[in-house]
């Protein structure tokens, strides 16, 4: 019996809270994800992004230094850079109308 080889999907997980941000980490790694980067910030977010061009990115909309849409503006900078990376995008706010011209169209 032949076995179907399955790729892992590569994450990078991104979000100012450590707790939260190890959570979703071992929560994708127990289920078979390789998370290949995490990042505290939207800089070191995209710098992670162009190094290792994962297939999914898990952001939080607000992260330093402001707090406001940094995430969000990152996220935005990943869908023009990179189209083929999947983006879910974490918030504890409800932001929706920003966040939706990350949709395709």
């Amino acid at each position: 019996m032949s076995q179907v080889a399955t790729e892992v999907v590569r994450v990078v997980v991104a979000d100012d809270d450590v707790l939260l941000r190890e959570g979703l980490v071992t929560l994708f790694e127990r289920e078979g994800f390789e998370v290949i980067g995490r990042a505290g910030d939207a800089t070191e977010l995209l710098s992670l992004v162009r190094a290792f061009v994962p297939d999914l990115v898990i952001v939080d909309i607000r992260m330093p230094p402001g707090h406001s849409t940094e995430g969000l503006d990152a996220a935005r900078s990943i869908r023009q850079e990179f189209s083929q990376i999947a983006i879910i995008v974490l918030s504890a706010h409800v932001d929706v109308e920003h966040a939706t011209d990350l949709l395709p169209i």
